[in-house]
This record gives structure tokens, C-alpha cells and sequence, in this order.
């Protein structure tokens, strides 16, 4: 494979990410990205939101190329983001490449894919009246 690593962004080593499970990448502008590893060795890489509420897809259960969201037990596809039927929706997808062990996401990507999105506030949302006399 033939890569300028000016594209690319070296995030971890295959080995980093658990079998089955997923790890966090922070970004500089944004919420964070969650990379998962299959069963087949194979590496995916996601907004770690669940299109539905915002459930952190970096907590969910991954089985062949989907991973169950936490919150709802929604399906999304690794591949593609989206919900499988009947659920509605997509979260965005991240370019993965694998080179020697190393992964790497797309640093265009890294910079510009749902930099506006905001992550959900846990737990009864209520804002502060303030109080005059």
C-alpha cells in the first residue's frame, strides 16, 4: 500500500484496539471518532454517536461488521454508519487505512467530518433560573 502520510493520521496499532470492542480517538475540533476491530481483524472508524440519541458507539457491542449502540440496542453498520432496518439514520464514517499494524484515519477527514456536531448532555437537562429580588 502506497500512502502519503500527509493524509493520514497514525491513531494506534491494530493490537491497541481490543477484538471485538472499539477505542476512543480525540480530535482537535469536534466529538471523538471511535475505531473498532471485528472478529475478522477487520478496522472500522465512526463518529462514536449513535444516530439515534447520541449513544457513545465506542461503548457498544460489535458483531461481524455492526456494532450495537449502549443506549437503544440500535444496529449500526461498520462499514457504513447507518441503521439497520426498521431503525432510520447514519452516523458519519472515517477513511481507515492498515499498514504494517499501524492504523491511520484521514486527516482531511479528522479536520472536517462533523466538526459542528455537539455531544449529548447526560442526565436530566435543566437550565438554572436565575433568581431576583
Amino acid at each position: 500500500m502506497n500512502m502519503n502520510l500527509n493524509d493520514w493520521t497514525l491513531v494506534c496499532r491494530v493490537e491497541d484496539i481490543p477484538v471485538l470492542g472499539s477505542r476512543r480517538v480525540e480530535r482537535a475540533r469536534g466529538m471523538d471518532v471511535a475505531v473498532f476491530r471485528n472478529d475478522a481483524g477487520q478496522v472500522f472508524a465512526l463518529l462514536d454517536r449513535c444516530p439515534h440519541k447520541g449513544g457513545p458507539l465506542s461503548q457498544g457491542i460489535v458483531f461481524g461488521t455492526r456494532v450495537a449502540c449502549p443506549l437503544h440496542n440500535w444496529s449500526i453498520g461498520l462499514d457504513d454508519g447507518c441503521a439497520q432496518a426498521p431503525d432510520e439514520g447514519c452516523t458519519p464514517r472515517f477513511s481507515v487505512r492498515v499498514e504494517d499494524g499501524a492504523v491511520y484515519l484521514s486527516a482531511v477527514e479528522l479536520a472536517s467530518v462533523a466538526v459542528d456536531v455537539v455531544a449529548p448532555v447526560a442526565g436530566p437537562a435543566r437550565r438554572m433560573a436565575v433568581v431576583t429580588r
